[in-house]
């Protein structure tokens, strides 16, 4: 394929149609129409996209079976294209303390071992299972075909309150990069969209923060609200949490 200046060669994210085509320079990390297919998708380069391919071909060689359990757990989070490893580390303990039954890492998103997510897990990455993919649909698509439901954190028209939200397991919660959010594509794949109320000046939380808060409403819903150490963090007679 020939490029032209200020042109960027792309690829449809879509697993059926995985189309390559070009786009303005200009419209890199913004929302285009796939030409062949129509999906509504965010612009990347083409090369990080094969460097991201080769780099998920080598993480399924090294991931041990653990890290892929059969079956989908109740609830399950997606951490699409999260540009800080220690976000990503804080949402592995997160998910680890909520009872998140397995990460999907997707994108730009890090993965273990890695010590910058080390620093901020806290071990966690041995503890909750995970698998990465280059796009978010290529983990979406398969789990809605298995009737797990997605459900993406992010600011939107569609948004419901996330306290008022009745989760239905298998679920996927859904978190996007800390600057753009949830892309499109991935908003249109999602059953319910949630958010988070904002009273300050601020129209947003981190991400690692927001997930955090998400995931454990989400799992208190679903599994309510005891845990291995509710009495003693929960009932005042016991130590504080440290971290």
């Amino acid at each position: 394929m020939v490029t032209f200046a200020g042109m960027i060669e792309t690829r449809c994210p879509n697993p059926k149609c995985r189309a390559i085509f070009s786009a303005p320079e200009d419209e890199l990390g913004h929302n285009v129409p796939c030409p062949a297919c129509g999906q509504v998708i965010t612009v990347r380069p083409l090369a990080a996209l094969l460097d991201l391919d080769r780099r998920r071909d080598r993480m399924a060689g090294n991931f041990p079976d653990r890290r892929r359990p059969e079956g989908d757990p109740p609830l399950s989070a997606l951490l699409d294209d999260i540009r800080s490893m220690w976000n990503v580390g804080s949402m592995f303990r997160s998910a680890d303390g909520a009872g998140v039954g397995k990460l999907y890492l997707c994108g730009i998103t890090a993965c273990p071992p890695r010590k910058e997510i080390a620093k901020t897990s806290l071990g966690a990455e041995e503890t909750v299972p995970f698998e990465y993919y280059v796009s978010a649909l290529d983990a979406i698509l398969p789990m809605k075909a298995r009737g797990v439901k997605i459900v993406s954190l992010e600011v939107a028209e569609q948004s419901v309150p996330l306290m008022g939200f009745q989760p239905s397991p298998p679920l996927c919660l859904v978190v996007g990069n800390e600057v753009t959010g949830v892309s499109r594509e991935v908003l249109d794949a999602s059953d319910a969209i949630v958010s988070l109320p904002m009273r300050g000046a601020k129209e947003s939380l981190n991400v690692a923060v927001a997930f955090g808060i998400a995931a454990y409403v989400i799992a208190e819903k679903i599994f309510g609200c005891a845990g291995r150490n509710a009495v003693a963090y929960g009932g005042g007679s016991g130590p504080l949490p440290s971290g």
